[in-house]
Order: C-alpha cells, then structure tokens, then sequence
C-alpha cells in the first residue's frame, strides 16, 4: 500500500519541473488556450466558487480565477501549494490554496459551485469515496469536472511512483465508460468528452485515452 508521507514526498520532488509539460505549465499559447476554451464551455457563466482538487502548480487553477471565479485549491504536497500561490501573485490575482488531502479537502463546511480534478483519481487509495466526498461538497445544482485517461503509471520526474503503486485501484487510469459507470449514481446528469483528438491541449499528439467528464449534482 503507499502512504500519504510518500506521495506527499514524490511530488514535492516533482514539483520543480512539473510546469515544463506543456499542458501542466500551458505556457505555449495554443495550449493555453485550447484549456481556457474548454474550461470555459464547462464552468458555469456565472461567478461562483470553485474547488480545485489535487490542484498542483495551479495552472488550471489560474485559467479558472481569469474566467471570473473565486478558487479554492487544494494539494497534499506543499511545494506544489506554494507553487500556486507564488503564480496567482504573480498574475495579480486572488486564490485560496491550502495543503491537505485532495480526497477529503480540508475546507471545513465550505460548499462550492465547482470541484474540478484533473489526472488526481489514478493516485488515490479510495478513488470511489473521493468521489463521493466532492459530489458531497457540491451545492444544489453544481458542476463535478474530472479531466481523466487511462495512461502509464509513472509520474512527471521519470521515476517510478511511489512504492505500492500498483495496489492502487485505478494506478493506470480509468475508462470513460468505468468512472462514469461509478459517477452516475452519485449525480443527477452527466456527459463525456473525448480530449484526445486535441493536440493543443497536451501540447503534442496522443495516442491513449483522454476525456473530461462533466456531472451535474442533483
């Protein structure tokens, strides 16, 4: 089994270089932009409040507060934490970014009008109670945006991940078809849209599977 000390450890290590993927750090402007068009067509037109989890560097986090929204976003590792912190002064802009588990955010009885997750589900212990945990933190009516795929196991430093990796449930990914078949009974409505065919939002061409699933609670 892994432990929250060890992939707290990993990522912090990653931390550094995480932006230099295109579509962690989006600092090329197509990919920029092909994210802020779909963060765009699946957040709500109006302002509301946003939870990122597993929010890394706060790239997502960023486009998000730029569309008009006031973010949380929460990481277990605290370099990545200050990593956001440190883009959103830069940009001039207002975020909340706090450590803790993404799976259980520690923002106490706050509800959201958002909770986004992006490429978070394959490292969790309990992915299905994750789930219910932020369809739980959603208010009436809100938006539950996972940006998901099935892909290789291993992290952004070219390592292996963390000892006991493969135990986790879905450590490779998921399919569309299984997180929505575990999505469903938790929401009201749901659709799925396949990102893999477009290049500008990896920064290169992808040959696995690539989605984002957008829920609406009840």
């Amino acid at each position: 089994m892994t432990n929250s000390a060890s992939i707290r450890a990993y990522w912090d290590a990653a931390a550094d270089a995480f932006d230099a993927e295109p579509d962690h750090g989006l600092r090329d402007e197509p990919t920029r932009e092909a994210w802020a068009a779909c963060l765009a067509s699946w957040l709500p037109h109006t302002r509301g409040d946003v939870l990122d989890v597993g929010c890394g560097t706060g790239s997502l986090s960023r486009l998000v507060a730029e569309n008009g929204h006031r973010v949380t976003g929460v990481d277990l590792a605290p370099q990545m934490v200050e990593q956001a912190r440190a883009k959103f002064a830069a940009a001039g802009l207002a975020g909340r970014f706090v450590v803790g588990d993404a799976a259980v955010p520690p923002t106490d009885d706050a509800r959201f009008d958002v909770v986004l997750s992006r490429h978070l589900v394959w490292t969790l212990p309990d992915p299905e109670s994750a789930l219910r945990e932020w369809v739980g933190r959603l208010r009436p009516g809100g938006t539950l945006i996972l940006i998901e795929g099935r892909w290789r196991e291993a992290g952004q430093t070219g390592q292996p991940y963390v000892a006991g990796a493969e135990s986790l449930p879905w450590h490779r990914g998921i399919a569309a078809d299984d997180l929505a078949a575990a999505v469903r009974p938790l929401v009201a409505d749901l659709r799925v849209e396949d990102l893999s065919k477009n290049s500008h939002l990896w920064g290169r061409a992808v040959d696995d599977e690539r989605y984002a699933l957008i829920a609406k609670a009840a």
